[in-house]
């Protein structure tokens, strides 16, 4: 069968990438088209445009780049067009993918939708849209089935892949880390300040604001893949490292971090990391979501857990006296026993492994099913 499959963000690339794999064990003659990035590719996905040039974030940057997002959605509805796939295949990336999901119903194209966009949380009335456009949803977080079934949706939980990429990564040893490095024998607090050039750009100068109020510590950016080192380097100085590719491996040698909002913060959590979770947008953007986010807390740790578990600083709470004061916490012995215990229950509560397994027995065993009928 042929695949078109639409990622636009680093993290839609990695569990699309995941998914494709397992996709391939059940469909031998499988053909993949899409949109996404380097792991994709490395499964065999014939890559049209890369997310690289799809990361907008915020309501005023979507409207000042509003000329290039409808200029790719022609695009993309053009090349789907020409390739006409069996099934159409969208992974998280909401105001893009909701967008083709429409037009791809309007078209007789099949859509699945893989890891729901979190309209649970703001843009309520999706929900109608999904209802509409989309044939089969799978959910990766455990309370959006609930949510679905208000509204007469039947979706398919399938676990979170987290817990899949987390626990199939190659365990490096800590003195072989800081040797491929040059990294000092210290502590590690590690900064995981996002992906897009916005968000690094105004998270990660705050996060080296209290660098030096550490001095017992290595602070340690991670890098993203869809940025460059020499983005990185207007913001370091020498007290700071960057480490290329190489998240988990991080995580998996840090004390503390401090994490932009998103999926990181649950990644973090994963690897039983304390975390300070940090958030700042343009003021603009901020408001307008204040008014319209209809849930408590902006970290999937505290969402999923239902409670405060990390701590959130938001905004103008987001300075270098509270970031200092709240790191000062995690780092202590007894704050990162309590958190060992709750990301337990934390990891308890996402479904298991096999996500990705899961996934693709369901959108392979429905497209035979519809194949014949």
């Amino acid at each position: 069968m042929n695949y078109y499959i639409i990622a636009g963000e680093a993290s839609g690339d990695l569990h699309a990438s995941n998914l494709i794999k397992e996709l391939k064990k059940r469909d031998v003659h499988a053909k993949f088209r899409g949109w996404g990035g380097d792991l994709m590719q490395q499964q065999g996905t014939e890559l049209v445009k890369h997310y690289k040039e799809l990361a907008f974030m915020g309501f005023v940057e979507v409207v000042l780049n509003l000329k290039t997002i409808l200029k790719n959605l022609s695009f993309c509805k053009k090349d789907i067009l020409e390739n006409r796939p069996d099934v159409l295949i969208l992974v998280d990336y909401p105001g893009f993918n909701l967008k083709i999901a429409k037009w791809a119903k309007e078209n007789q194209i099949r859509v699945f939708y893989y890891i729901s966009p979190q309209i649970w949380a703001w843009k309520q009335n999706r929900v109608h849209q999904i209802k509409q456009n989309v044939d089969k949803m799978f959910v990766i977080l455990p309370f959006e089935k609930e949510f679905y079934k208000k509204f007469n949706v039947d979706v398919d939980f399938v676990g979170h892949p987290l817990l899949d990429a987390i626990a199939h990564r190659n365990p490096s040893d800590l003195n072989d880390f800081c040797v491929k490095n040059n990294l000092p024998n210290k502590p590690i607090i590690a900064l995981l300040p996002g992906s897009r050039a916005q968000e690094i750009s105004k998270m990660l100068p705050i996060m080296l604001s209290v660098v030096n109020r550490f001095p017992d510590f290595q602070f340690v950016v991670a890098g993203a893949p869809s940025q460059h080192l020499s983005f990185y380097k207007q913001f370091l100085n020498g007290q700071v490292s960057l480490v290329e590719n190489q998240t988990y491996s991080l995580l998996e040698h840090s004390t503390a971090a401090l994490v932009t909002s998103g999926t990181a913060t649950l990644e973090t959590a994963l690897f039983g990391v304390p975390q300070v979770v940090c958030y700042k947008g343009s003021f603009v953007s901020y408001y307008i979501a204040k008014m319209i986010i209809k849930v408590g807390y902006i970290s999937l740790v505290n969402l999923i857990s239902d409670k405060e578990i990390v701590k959130e600083l938001i905004q103008n709470e987001l300075n270098t006296e509270t970031l200092a004061k709240e790191l000062t916490k995690i780092i202590s012995e007894n704050k990162h026993n309590e958190l060992k215990i709750q990301y337990q229950e934390l990891q308890s509560k996402l479904g298991g492994y096999g996500a990705s397994s899961r996934t693709a027995d369901l959108i392979y065993n429905y497209l035979k099913l519809k194949s014949t009928c």
